[in-house]
């Protein structure tokens, strides 16, 4: 009751009106693409299999000279950095830079109360259409929740882009969702250094510029293990609460990331 009451409270405080759900897409497929090392085996040895589906991108995919090859259809972004950064990270400035030379037409999904500012940012392509969820998390009854879901009010905590961008193609009505780049595997390169501070290296397919690893180790400098380790558990924990959600939606979601750590989805790679 208590963690109903306080979903019910965060969605009153918290969310906003969020773009509505599409009608299903039967018998369409729709490939998430994390940026895990992983997704680069994908590409180079399935891209056939990508691209006869439907593609979703995330984070910093758009500065990768994939992403024009793969042209995906739908993108999502969810960190606040990437709406408050274009200053001061020119990794967020040179992802909004090639957001504007996208030429075929794609979904970017942002964070509702974001639009403003996303909006400014795509201003000069009309190829982008702009949709919104709302990150509020979510808790308690599993029926309440479920139904706030379905109104788009909020999602299991989104501890990792991945979450999000699961709900987004939920909404987008695909009843078959695979996923790819997914590795988190996370656990394997955590570490402690000798000063105690916490080291958290996550590899991507692509290859992260010393700005970018200068900003994930600010993230980590006032984080203890524990934190850490805790912030993992909540994401795992979310893909459970998703798996749960989408079985009873009727939806297939695919995990064909090779050695994936998620174990809420059945495997396929």
């Amino acid at each position: 009751m208590v963690a109903s009451a306080g979903s019910l409270v965060k969605v009153a405080v918290m969310s906003k009106s969020a773009s509505s759900a599409s009608k299903p897409k039967e018998g369409r497929g729709i490939v998430i693409m994390g940026n895990g090392p992983s997704l680069r085996q994908t590409i180079d040895n399935d891209s056939e299999w990508l691209l006869s589906h439907d593609l979703m991108a995330v984070n910093f995919a758009a500065n990768t000279p994939d992403f024009f090859n793969l042209r995906p259809g739908y993108y999502v972004l969810a960190d606040g950095h990437f709406f408050s950064g274009t200053q001061t990270d020119p990794n967020v400035a040179k992802l909004w830079q090639e957001m504007g030379r996208i030429s075929w037409k794609m979904t970017l999904w942002v964070p509702s109360k974001t639009l403003p500012l996303a909006k400014a940012l795509t201003l000069h392509n009309d190829n982008i259409t702009l949709k919104t969820f709302n990150l509020t998390p979510l808790e308690g009854n599993k029926a309440l929740v479920h139904r706030l879901m379905d109104a788009g009010l909020g999602m299991p905590r989104p501890r990792n882009v991945m979450i999000p961008a699961i709900m987004a193609a939920i909404r987008e009505g695909f009843k078959k969702i695979w996923l790819c780049g997914a590795d988190h595997t996370w656990t394997r390169t955590l570490s402690v250094d000798d000063e105690n501070f916490v080291v958290s290296i996550q590899p991507h397919f692509y290859e992260d510029n010393e700005k970018e690893h200068e900003r994930v180790r600010s993230t980590y400098a006032g984080l203890h293990l524990h934190d850490v380790l805790g912030s993992m558990t909540v994401a795992f924990r979310s893909y459970w609460e998703l798996a749960d959600y989408a079985r009873t939606r009727g939806i297939e979601i695919i995990n064909a990331t090779p050695g994936s750590m998620i174990d809420a989805f059945p495997r396929k790679v």
